[in-house]
């Protein structure tokens, strides 16, 4: 957003200086991005007269001229049409840096003939676009500075021009008013009245209206006939010159002014162009518009336009049409004033790719009372500066209720912010900003759309205090003795979890919660719950359902440049759904490439399932996860279906690992294999006794025994099986199973067998075993090994 200090004053009452008013607008949460002075690019400039003027001998367009300055007379080839004897100019000298043609003078030779200097023209100091001649001035002394003369005659020209940065939640702080109303409440001055004369019409509105879509709940209109349409004034070529508009004429100009002066973005049609009545409507497929930017842009439904009787000639909210665009010949003008969805303007104008003023303001929220008022005003320029009669207004639609009310609590300013500020203060803010105080109650102003709660009225309030007048002060200590921890189970379990995966060799990644529609398809997602309204972009259109999509792109992404070993993790939420509470807290690794750094010693091996297992433990060992835990195959889609296992307790699934499935890595551009592991931290069961140490090591002092089991089983039958089976024969005795040897003879593979060979290891507590215990405990394992799986002992 960029004004001048002049305009500013146009809505403000002050005497502040401009660095105080820099200072503030920060402090307010309005940064100021830069301010840039004409002044100090044009105090070198002086005037000068022109004393004698004649044909250059040897060029017919160039003069030589005989200037007075303050430091004599001086010689100066001029190229300008206007260069004659008598008129007063301004005086460019050698050593003299002239902004618009980026250039420093020197003493030089144009045709043979000395020139020293130049006289400029309202381009070369970048004062308008005009370059037809030298600039000439009404008046001035020579040697007086051409800074001075402007401040005196014409003070805009020379006006800082301030440029701050809007956040998205201030759509009021996009028009001059709005920013001088935040500058009164801070104090630097007073917010002039705005009056609103309603000019009243002489004659029926010969162009109807209708409108027909939610995209445009609001629409106003009416005829001004007998304008005439030309240059603006200066002063209004001024002010939109020096923010970086182009003046086009004075009816275009006059929608620009109220666009950036009070947020209040307009549209004028040429009357006489429009084919009987208006229809504000949504678009048609394949209908296009030819926009005022010179490109033709094609539409699809649920854009809003607003149409004849012949197609459409405006898109709502965002660029008229060059068919019925003003220009010199106009006469009859049809003057728009309507309020447009957010979310549709901006949907529409990042689906077309079109940037302007209006859609910028209309996406964020502008002030849709202010609509009709707005219409008066511009009404009444047009005919101040163009002449002409109204019509009367016809209005299609409602004002959309903005209506609503918070309780204000100014206790809430010392828990919430932890400044003391009176409560006389705090109401007195609140009203200086807009707000109607009746009791207890502060009713939001119609442009302040980012208001939605007690909270942000606390906001409002410390904002214009000033944050900086916050002191940092010690928390109480309300008892003696260690204080209670801060953070709940869940955050100290996802503390742990990132510091562990680090601590094993994994790098952090911090990716967006929101990926396209594809990506959320290829990981069980991509649901309407889960579509983003209104999206930063194409590729964040939905919230992600698993974190691995976002790790996979960065893998790609890591590939593409040339980094091939990689071990990467996040931990974060993954979405479910898109309400409050449908999201579950994940920690997740990947790992591509080779597991160790190629060098002469080192056993280098691609990684493969059994890493990803292995680290998942470790991640699970670490959050307090039990050790007896089982293991499926019945892992997601994205899944290698034999080389993935699900890693639970009964029916609960604390993670999942390994190979990512071959058409997920095709479809990332990841070039594979890649293994990963999916932690879901919240599903970990808390210990039933919750205490602020480790439990005590339990071990036992006497000799454990390991067996070893030969079975013949089914081939279909998986080891995982055999090993709960087994384990399951005495929990309290067996410590551990697993598998060592798995083989198959060619008789066993004729008949669909094969051998898997069990080590069970057998930990006593309360005494020595003897062969008798032991036997007893094996004669179990068979038994239960038969009866699950239908094994027999290898003989």
């Amino acid at each position: 957003m960029k004004f001048t200090l002049s305009w500013l004053k146009t809505h403000l009452d002050t005497a502040a200086s401009l660095d105080d008013i820099a200072y503030a607008l920060t402090d307010l949460g309005l940064e100021v991005e830069g301010i840039t002075d004409p002044a100090a690019k044009l105090k070198n400039f002086t005037l000068a007269k022109v004393l004698h003027a004649e044909q250059h001998p040897d060029a017919d367009r160039l003069r030589v001229c005989r200037v007075q300055t303050d430091e004599g007379e001086k010689q100066i080839v001029c190229g300008a049409p206007n260069a004659r004897e008598g008129i007063t100019v301004v005086l460019c000298k050698p050593g003299d840096y002239v902004p618009g043609i980026d250039t420093t003078l020197g003493v030089g030779k144009i045709r043979g003939i000395e020139s020293h200097g130049m006289m400029a023209s309202e381009r070369e100091l970048e004062l308008s676009d005009e370059h037809n001649g030298i600039i000439e001035l009404p008046s001035g002394e020579v040697g007086e500075r051409f800074v001075d003369w402007l401040a005196a005659n014409r003070p805009g020209a020379v006006d800082p021009m301030i440029h701050i940065k809007i956040t998205p939640n201030r759509p009021d702080a996009l028009g001059v008013r709005g920013i001088a109303r935040d500058l009164a409440a801070r104090g630097l001055g007073t917010l002039k009245p705005l009056v609103v004369e309603p000019v009243i019409g002489n004659f029926p509105n010969p162009i109807t209206v209708r409108t027909e879509t939610e995209g445009c709940p609001l629409f106003a209109g009416r005829v001004i006939r007998g304008v005439k349409n030309g240059p603006s004034p200066a002063w209004l070529q001024q002010r939109l010159m020096a923010i970086g508009l182009r003046p086009i004429s004075v009816l275009v100009d006059i929608t620009n002014f109220f666009t950036f002066d009070l947020n209040r973005p307009l549209h004028v049609f040429d009357a006489g162009k429009v084919k009987g009545d208006l229809v504000v409507r949504s678009a048609q497929d394949g209908e296009t518009l030819q926009a005022l930017d010179g490109k033709t842009y094609t539409l699809r439904p649920g854009m809003v336009v607003i149409a004849d009787d012949t197609g459409v000639e405006s898109l709502g909210g965002i660029m008229g049409g060059e068919v019925s665009g003003c220009d010199e010949a106009t006469t009859d003008v049809y003057l728009e004033a309507a309020y447009f969805d957010p979310i549709t303007t901006a949907t529409t104008g990042r689906a077309l790719k079109i940037n302007s003023d209006a859609r910028y303001r209309f996406e964020r929220g502008i002030d849709p009372a202010f609509t009709l008022e707005g219409m008066e005003l511009a009404t009444r320029m047009i005919l101040d500066l163009c002449g002409g009669e109204a019509s009367e207004v016809q209005v299609a639609g409602a004002v959309p209720d903005t209506a609503r009310a918070y309780r204000l609590d100014t206790d809430r300013v010392v828990s919430l912010v932890g400044m003391e500020i009176a409560a006389e203060e705090q109401r007195a803010t609140l009203e200086a900003l807009g707000f109607r105080l009746e009791g207890d109650m502060a009713h939001v102003p119609s442009w302040r759309p980012d208001v939605l709660g007690e909270a942000d009225l606390v906001e409002e309030i410390a904002r214009v205090a000033s944050l900086t007048k916050l002191q940092g002060k010690p928390l109480p200590r309300t008892a003696a003795g260690v204080p209670l921890p801060i953070l709940t189970p869940l955050q100290q379990r996802e503390k742990m979890a990132r510091r562990t995966l680090a601590s094993i060799g994994y790098n952090e990644c911090v990716t967006y919660s929101f990926i396209n529609a594809g990506d959320a398809a290829l990981f069980g997602g991509g649901a309407d719950a889960v579509r983003v309204e209104n999206p930063i972009s194409s590729e964040m259109t939905h919230l992600r359902p698993d974190l691995l999509p976002g790790l996979l792109r960065a893998a790609a992404r890591n590939q593409a440049r040339g980094f091939a070993d990689m071990a990467l993790f996040e931990v974060g939420p993954a979405f479910t759904g898109g309400e409050p509470g449908e999201q579950v807290l994940q920690a997740t690794g990947l790992l591509i490439g080779a597991s160790a750094v190629r060098d002469t010693f080192g056993s280098r091996r691609p990684v493969d399932l059994f890493d990803a297992k292995a680290d998942a433990e470790a991640i699970l060992a670490a959050l307090g996860a039990p050790a007896k835990v089982q293991i499926s195959r019945k892992a997601a889609g994205w899944w290698h279906p034999g080389r993935s296992g699900v890693i639970g307790l009964g029916p609960n699934a604390l993670a999942t690992f390994g190979e990512v499935h071959p058409r997920i890595l095709h479809a990332l551009d990841v070039k594979g294999p890649a293994v990963a592991f999916t932690i879901n931290i919240a599903k970990i069961p808390y210990p039933k006794v919750k205490t602020p140490t480790r439990p005590a090591l339990v071990l036992s002092d006497l000799q454990a025994v390991d067996r070893d089991f030969a079975f013949v089983v089914d081939a279909q039958v998986e080891a995982l099986t055999l090993v709960n089976a087994a384990a399951g024969a005495d929990k309290a005795l067996i410590e551990s199973v697993r598998v060592f040897d798995q083989f198959a003879t060619d008789a066993q593979k004729a008949e669909g067998k094969k051998s898997l060979a069990l080590t069970v290891r057998l930990q006593p507590t309360d005494k020595t075993l003897t062969d008798k215990d032991i036997e007893a405990a094996s004669a179990k394992i068979i038994e239960k090994v038969a009866k699950a799986t239908g094994a027999t002992l290898r003989a």
